[in-house]
């Protein structure tokens, strides 16, 4: 079977849609694409994490290449949650290889996790656009301690929980640099925290393709449509309407969250629904 044999044409466009988001707003990545994998296209929670780990590092190269060509990034600031974010991201794999063969426990951890996270950054997004307004009304200024604190602790928050469920780089960690460097353009923000976003999920994703949670096939039909789509996005960035765009972004979160719950706490009907055959049969 040739390349054209594998390409998948709905996961291609799947991938173009959330990295023009990506692109756009800087969120996307693991808050949309590892729930549209589990619910739409049936993956199973592990491998769309493993998988989307790595869809992320790819596809945001291409946007911290943008960020990078517009000198739209604080180095310091990706420094300082590496510092955080690396150690705590290699301690949780770690820890994940140990006691990951666990079956349904694990996939209903992750599917929890995915679904709390997914919460927490529809929230962000809707709260990011007063925080945009209002990051330099604040004239307190913090010491060099509590900027530096701050930023290892995050990151090592969001190296655990990009890990675990692949969200958490995107609007969570947006929001929370705004509130702690006030005087900071939002534009450097943004472009730091999606620098920051590449090693941290490569090295998880490299993490759960060794642990075998990485399907290849799926990974390169994502990319096909998503490196397009997130430079298109990156240019388009500027004039996207930026009202429209965040609330309905917030939507769909909240809405992949909500349907997660529902999957997690659901599997045991299901198990139960596709073994009953099996034992009719056995009866007969």
């Amino acid at each position: 079977m040739g390349l054209t044999g594998s390409i998948d044409i709905f996961h291609a466009v799947a991938g173009l849609l959330v990295g023009t988001l990506v692109g756009l707003t800087g969120v996307g990545g693991g808050s949309l694409m590892t729930p549209l994998l589990v619910l739409l296209f049936g993956v199973s929670a592990k491998t769309a994490v493993g998988t989307d780990l790595l869809f992320a590092a790819i596809t945001k190269i291409a946007g911290s290449a943008v960020h990078g060509s517009r000198e739209s990034v604080e180095w310091k600031i990706v420094r300082r949650m590496a510092l955080g974010s690396v150690p705590a991201a290699v301690l949780t794999l770690l820890v994940m290889a140990s006691v990951g063969k666990v079956g349904d426990g694990t996939e209903h951890v992750i599917l929890v996790s995915l679904a709390s996270l997914l919460a927490l950054t529809s929230l962000a997004v809707i709260g990011r656009k007063w925080l945009f307004r209002h990051a330099h009304d604040g004239d307190a200024v913090r010491s060099p301690g509590v900027e530096i604190g701050g930023t290892v602790a995050l990151g090592a928050l969001i190296g655990v929980a990009v890990s675990v469920s692949s969200v958490g780089a995107g609007a969570i960690g947006v929001t929370v640099l705004l509130v702690l460097y006030p005087r900071l353009p939002v534009a450097r923000i943004v472009g730091s925290d999606i620098a920051h976003a590449v090693p941290l999920t490569l090295i998880a994703g490299t993490g759960h393709w060794v642990m075998g949670d990485v399907n290849g096939t799926l990974l390169t039909n994502l990319l096909i449509g998503s490196i397009p789509g997130v430079v298109i996005g990156s240019y388009l960035s500027s004039r996207a309407p930026d009202r429209i765009l965040q609330p309905l972004l917030a939507l769909v979160l909240a809405v992949s969250s909500w349907q997660l719950f529902v999957k997690a706490n659901t599997p045991e009907k299901v198990k139960i629904e596709a073994i009953a055959p099996a034992k009719a049969a056995e009866v007969r």
